[in-house]
């Protein structure tokens, strides 16, 4: 996921707006857990990576934001589980498509 990071530090800095959280769920973990986050070189990183593998990338600014504050390899807490969810689906979605794409050809 991108979004932006919250306002910097110093007055008249420029504001690196880049950031990506990437999020791991397996079947037998009780939440999906952050395995990466970083804000704008790192971030690209993060993103270039997910799509080299084909993996989705969703924008979702405000939901980066709080999922940027998880630590690394902990799961995302409860307060999170609906709007992960949420993705989760749009994930599946694109999965989906994808594989009725592929039957057609």
């Amino acid at each position: 996921m991108s979004g932006e990071p919250p306002e910097g530090d110093a007055p008249g800095a420029p504001i690196d707006r880049r950031q990506a959280v990437a999020l791991r769920y397996e079947t037998h973990d009780d939440a999906p857990r952050v395995v990466a986050k970083g804000y704008g070189d790192i971030a690209d990183a993060i993103i270039a990576r997910a799509k080299a593998h084909d993996l989705p990338v969703h924008g979702e600014p405000e939901l980066v934001r709080l999922l940027a504050q998880i630590d690394l390899d902990a799961q995302i807490p409860p307060s999170l589980y609906v709007a992960v969810a949420e993705l989760l689906a749009w994930v599946y979605e694109l999965e989906q498509a994808a594989l009725a794409g592929s039957e057609r050809n």
